[in-house]
C-alpha cells in the first residue's frame, strides 16, 4: 500500500510513505490479498519470527474497547487514557484542551470548559503530524520520574539526531519547562476514574492505576530552525508534581514546537495528537510499538478510520447522520487482531465458539404440554448441581437470613388468616402448609430460587370466600376442597395450551410497578405496626404500677364484663386489655431501626475496604443474622421494658380442635355439602387462579431478569402447575394455598447473588441452588418444636428486617432509579440508554406515568375492592401496548422498556454476536 501526501501554502512539506515491513498489529487484512507482498519482507518477517514472543497483552471481552470507548490495555489491565494538550502562550503552557474519549476546551474569555464533544480535526494535521513524526526523536521506555528528566533526555536526544543547534538546547528546555497554567481539572475518584465537567467515565477496575495519562505540549518557538518533534514512552507510569491538573500516573509525553512562520498550525496539530493519544487503539500500538514506523503506520490507521468531510456547506444536522451510520460500519471493520502479542478474554488464548441464543422458555411448541416438557429438560440436567453448588457460606447465611424472612409472614397472616376466618385456619395452618409445600417445590422445581408463601390478595379472597360460605349457610373448609379441585382442573388445561406464554406480554413497565408495589408495602406495614405500637403504649407521664414481685409482671389486664340480656339475665365475659407500659415504644424503635441499620451498614461494609476480602464478604453475608441475634441480645438485656415476642404454636394442631380436624370430608363435615356448589365452585377457584398465576408468574420474570445473569433458566409451566396442584390436594388437609412471595424471593435471590469488586460492584452470578430453601422449608415447620428459643425473639427485630427487605428490594429497579433522577441535575444522569437516547422531559413522563399506576394500585388494595387489585394490574399491559407508537415512539420504548437492563440496538447486536 503506498501514501502519497503532499502540503501546500509554503510548508514545503511532501514525502512518499511505503508501508513498513512490520505491519501493525492491529490493521486490518483486506480478504484474499496476503501480508507478505516482497521477499525482502518475507525475509524480514522470518527474522522476527525468530525471536523471542513478546509478553502478551490481554483485553477482557467485557470491555467497551470493541466500540471505541478508549481503554488502553496494559499489561497490568486495561487502562483509561486522559490526555492533556499545553499551548504555548507567552512564557505559559497553557492547558486548552484535555481528553477522557471524549474532547473538551478551554474557553479563555470565560474561563470555564466547555461540553464535552467528539473530536473533529483537519486531514493537514494528521498529514503534518505524520510527517514530522517521522523525522522526530522517538523515545521507547524511559526510566524517568519527573516532567524535568523527560524533557533534559528529550532535548539531547534532539541534539543527537541534529534536529536542534547545540546552542538551542538550554532554550529549548527552559521552555518545556516553563510555568504551567491549569484550570479546575478532572475529579479523580478512589478507583481512579476520571470525572470530567460534563462528561464522566466509569471503568471498574479493582486497583487505583487503572488511568494513564498523555501530555502533549505544542507552541510556536521561533528561535529553532524547523519544527521538531519528540515522542517518549516512560517504561513505567508515574505521577509528576505540577505537571497534570491531578495526580494521574504519566505514560506518555508528546513534543511538538519550531517557529511560527512554517505553515504548521501548532494548535490543531496539538489537536491531532491528543485526540489520537485518546484513541485506544492508537494507545494500545504506542505501547507495542518498537520503531519509529510502528508509530506512523499507527497514524495512518487511524487516518484510514476516519471521516473527511468535503468542504460543502452542511444545511442541517439530519444531513449528518449517514455519516454516523458510515462511521459505525467503519468501528466495527477497524479491528481484526492478527499479533500473536494479543489474546481477548480473561488470559484466554484461544478462541471459544459464539455461545448460542439462550432459550426462550415461554416460546411456544404447539403441542399439548409442550412447554412444561421443555423446562424439565432445560432444568433437570443442572439437577445434581443444585445440590453441590450449595457448598457455599454465603448459602448458610441466606438460609438464617430467609429463615426469619419467611417465618414472620407465616406467623403475622396466620393471625389475620384465623381472625377473618373464625379460627378455621391460622398460624398451625400456615407453618405447616409453608413447610410441606416448600420443601416439596424446593426438590421438584424448575426455580428453587423462589420463595412460596402467602401473600395479602390470597389473604383477602380467603376473607370475602368465608364471608360468602357463612351468608349461605354452607361449610367454608369443605368449600374450600372444592375450589381446590377445579384449580387443579384449570392448571392442567392452561398448562396443557401452554397458557404461560401470555407472560411474555407482561413487559419490565408492569414489572417494575408491582416490584415498587409490593417494596412500598413490606416499607408501609413496617411503619404502621410501629406506629400501632406507640399507640398502644402512648408517652405518658405516668403509667399503672406494675407487680414485680410476679413471674411475668408484663401481663395483660383480666376486665370482668357484665352484658344484661332483655329476660333480665346476666352473662359475664372476662376480656384481656393489653396496659400500656413504659419505655415500650422507645425500645421498639430502637430495636427496629437498629436491626435495620446493623444489616443495611454490614451489606455495605462487604464492598468496602476494611479487612482482607474473605473476611469482609464473610460478614456482609451474614449481615441479617447478626443484626438479628445482636437485637436479642440488646432485648434481653434490659428486663424492665416490656417489648413482643414472636408467637408461635406449641405444638401441631390445627386452631380449633373443636371446629375441624386435619383431614376434611369433601361431602361435608357437620352436614352435607350442597351439590350445585361443586360446580358453582369454579368461579372462585378461576379467581384464585388469576392470582397465583399473576404473582407467581411476575415473581419469576423479575427474579429471572437478565441483569441477574442467572444460568440454569426457570419454569413458568412446571412451577404453575406444580404450585397449583400442591395448593388444590392440600384444601383435603385445610390449609392454605400458597404462591410465590415477590418480595422473599427477591430477598433469596439478592441474599445469593456474587457481586464483583471494586467500588462500584456488578453482579456477576447468583448461586442457583435447592439447599436453601429445602432448609429454610424444614425450619419453619420445625419452628412449631422451638416456641421455647422463638419466644425470645422480639417482633419489632422483625419489623427492622421487613424494613430491609423492602428497601433493599428496589435496588436494581430502573423504575425506582429513574424516580431518583427526578430530583438528580442532568449532568449526573447515567450512561443508560434511558438517560442518554431519551430526552430528559420524555423519560421523567414515563416515570410518571408508572408512579401514577403503583398510586392507583395502592388506593385500590386499601379500598373494599382490594380483591379487584391484580387485574387493575394487568391494565397496565395494554396500556404500555397504546403508548407505544402513540405516545411514546418505539425507540423510546425500547430504551425505556426493554427485558433487558443493556439494550443493543441494530449495529450492536451484530457486533456482540460477531464477538462473542
Amino acid at each position: 500500500m503506498e501514501n502519497n501526501f503532499s502540503f501546500d501554502e509554503g510548508s514545503e512539506m511532501s514525502y512518499e510513505d511505503n508501508d513498513s515491513a512490520s505491519p501493525s498489529p492491529l490493521r486490518p487484512t483486506p480478504p484474499g490479498q496476503s501480508r507478505i507482498s516482497d521477499p525482502e519482507m518475507r525475509m524480514r518477517e522470518d527474522e522476527e519470527e525468530t525471536e523471542p514472543p513478546s509478553v502478551p497483552v490481554f483485553i477482557p471481552i467485557d470491555s467497551e474497547a470493541f466500540l471505541n470507548q478508549n481503554t488502553n490495555a496494559t499489561t497490568r489491565g486495561d487502562a483509561q487514557a486522559y490526555v492533556e494538550l499545553n499551548e504555548l502562550q507567552g512564557n505559559v503552557w497553557q492547558e486548552t484542551g484535555r481528553w477522557v474519549g471524549y474532547e473538551e476546551n478551554f474557553n479563555p474569555a470565560t474561563g470555564k470548559w466547555g461540553a464535552s464533544h467528539v473530536s473533529y480535526l483537519t486531514f493537514k494535521s494528521l498529514m503534518q503530524l505524520r510527517k514530522t513524526m517521522s523525522t522526530g526523536a522517538v523515545i521507547f521506555d524511559l526510566n524517568a520520574s519527573s516532567l524535568s528528566s523527560v524533557v533534559e533526555k528529550v532535548a539531547d536526544e534532539l541534539l543527537n539526531k541534529n534536529e536542534i543547534r547545540s546552542s538551542d538546547r538550554d532554550g529549548l528546555l527552559r521552555t518545556l519547562l516553563m510555568r504551567r497554567s491549569q484550570s479546575g481539572g478532572p475529579v479523580v475518584t478512589p478507583s481512579g476514574d476520571i470525572q470530567m465537567q460534563t462528561f464522566s467515565v466509569s471503568n471498574k477496575r479493582d486497583s487505583s492505576d487503572n488511568v494513564e495519562a498523555s501530555i502533549v505540549l505544542s507552541g510556536g518557538l521561533d528561535f529553532l530552525q524547523k519544527p521538531v518533534v519528540a515522542f517518549v514512552r516512560l517504561s513505567d507510569s508515574v505521577v509528576m508534581e505540577s505537571a497534570l491538573e491531578s495526580s494521574i500516573p504519566v505514560r506518555f509525553v508528546f513534543v511538538l514546537v519550531g517557529p511560527s512562520q512554517n505553515g504548521i498550525d501548532y494548535s490543531e496539530s496539538g489537536r491531532a495528537m491528543g485526540a489520537l493519544m485518546a484513541d485506544w487503539v492508537f494507545c494500545l500500538e504506542a505501547y507495542l510499538a518498537q520503531t519509529d514506523k510502528d508509530l506512523t503506520n499507527a497514524i495512518a490507521d487511524f487516518m484510514d478510520c476516519s471521516i473527511v468531510i468535503p468542504p460543502t456547506e452542511i444545511q442541517d444536522k439530519a444531513m449528518l447522520e449517514p455519516v454516523i451510520d458510515f462511521q459505525k460500519k467503519m468501528l466495527r471493520e477497524r479491528l481484526r487482531p492478527c499479533d500473536t502479542r494479543l489474546a481477548f478474554g480473561d488470559r484466554v488464548k484461544v478462541e471459544k465458539a459464539p455461545e448460542p441464543p439462550r432459550e426462550d422458555p415461554l416460546a411456544r411448541t404447539g403441542y399439548p404440554f409442550g412447554g412444561m416438557v421443555k423446562d424439565i429438560k432445560r432444568r433437570y440436567r443442572n439437577y445434581l448441581s443444585d445440590y453441590t453448588d450449595a457448598l457455599n457460606s454465603q448459602v448458610l447465611a441466606a438460609i438464617i437470613f430467609i429463615y426469619f424472612a419467611a417465618l414472620s409472614p407465616a406467623i403475622t397472616f396466620g393471625g389475620l388468616l384465623a381472625d377473618k376466618t373464625n379460627k378455621m385456619m391460622g398460624v398451625s395452618e400456615l407453618m405447616i402448609s409453608t413447610s410441606i409445600q416448600g420443601v416439596i417445590f424446593c426438590i421438584f422445581a424448575a426455580q428453587p430460587v423462589l420463595v412460596i408463601g402467602f401473600s395479602g390478595p390470597l389473604l383477602v379472597f380467603e376473607e370475602a370466600f368465608y364471608a360468602f360460605c357463612h351468608a349461605q349457610g354452607i361449610e367454608y373448609i369443605v368449600g374450600r376442597i372444592w375450589v381446590g379441585m377445579w384449580l387443579i382442573v384449570i392448571v392442567v388445561i392452561i398448562v396443557a395450551v401452554e397458557g404461560s406464554f401470555l407472560v411474555r406480554y407482561i413487559s419490565r413497565f408492569t414489572q417494575e410497578i408491582f416490584s415498587i408495589l409490593i417494596s412500598l408495602i413490606f416499607i408501609y406495614e413496617t411503619f404502621n405496626k410501629l406506629f400501632k405500637i406507640f399507640k398502644a403504649h402512648p408517652l405518658i407521664l405516668n403509667y399503672e404500677h406494675l407487680n414485680s414481685t410476679l413471674d411475668n409482671p408484663f401481663h395483660p389486664v383480666i376486665e370482668m364484663q357484665v352484658k344484661i340480656h332483655p329476660n333480665g339475665s346476666e352473662t359475664f365475659q372476662e376480656l384481656e386489655r393489653e396496659r400500656a407500659y413504659p419505655n415500650t415504644a422507645l425500645l421498639s424503635m430502637c430495636l427496629m431501626f437498629g436491626c435495620f441499620f446493623i444489616a443495611f451498614f454490614l451489606r455495605q461494609f462487604k464492598n468496602g475496604h476494611y479487612f482482607p476480602g474473605p473476611i469482609r464478604r464473610l460478614i456482609g453475608d451474614f449481615g441479617v443474622p447478626i443484626a438479628i441475634f445482636f437485637m436479642i441480645a440488646v432485648d434481653i438485656s434490659i428486663e424492665d421494658a416490656y417489648t413482643q415476642k414472636l408467637v408461635v404454636p406449641k405444638g401441631i394442631q390445627v386452631t380449633d380442635p373443636e371446629a375441624r380436624d386435619w383431614l376434611i370430608n369433601p361431602m361435608g363435615e357437620k352436614k352435607s355439602f350442597p351439590i350445585w356448589m361443586m360446580a358453582a365452585s369454579c368461579i372462585p377457584a378461576l379467581l384464585v387462579f388469576i392470582l397465583i398465576f399473576l404473582e407467581s408468574q411476575i415473581t419469576t420474570l423479575i427474579v429471572s431478569k437478565p441483569e441477574r445473569k442467572m444460568m440454569k433458566g426457570s419454569g413458568f409451566h412446571w412451577d404453575l402447575l406444580l404450585l397449583v396442584t400442591m395448593g388444590g390436594i392440600s384444601s383435603i388437609f385445610g390449609v392454605p394455598w400458597l404462591s410465590a412471595a415477590t418480595v422473599r424471593s427477591v430477598t433469596h435471590a439478592n441474599a445469593l447473588t456474587v457481586m464483583s469488586k471494586g467500588p462500584k460492584p456488578e453482579i456477576e452470578s447468583v448461586v442457583e441452588q435447592r439447599i436453601s430453601g429445602i432448609i429454610v422449608a424444614i425450619l419453619v415447620g420445625a419452628s412449631i418444636f422451638m416456641e421455647p428459643i422463638l419466644k425470645m425473639i422480639p417482633m419489632t427485630a422483625l419489623f427492622g428486617i421487613f424494613l430491609y427487605m423492602g428497601i433493599t428490594s428496589l435496588s436494581g429497579i430502573q423504575m425506582w432509579d429513574r424516580i431518583l433522577l427526578l430530583i438528580t441535575p442532568k449532568k449526573y444522569h447515567p450512561s443508560d440508554p434511558y438517560a442518554t437516547r431519551v430526552k430528559t422531559l420524555r423519560m421523567h413522563f414515563f416515570t410518571l406515568i408508572q408512579v401514577l399506576c403503583v398510586a392507583i394500585l395502592w388506593v385500590v388494595k386499601q379500598s373494599s375492592f382490594s380483591l379487584a387489585l391484580p387485574f387493575v394490574l394487568i391494565l397496565t399491559v395494554p396500556l404500555r401496548i397504546f403508548m407505544t407508537g402513540r405516545v411514546f415512539s418505539v425507540m423510546e420504548m425500547k430504551c425505556l422498556d426493554a427485558d433487558d437492563a443493556k439494550v443493543k440496538f441494530g449495529e450492536e447486536e451484530q457486533d456482540g454476536a460477531l464477538l462473542a
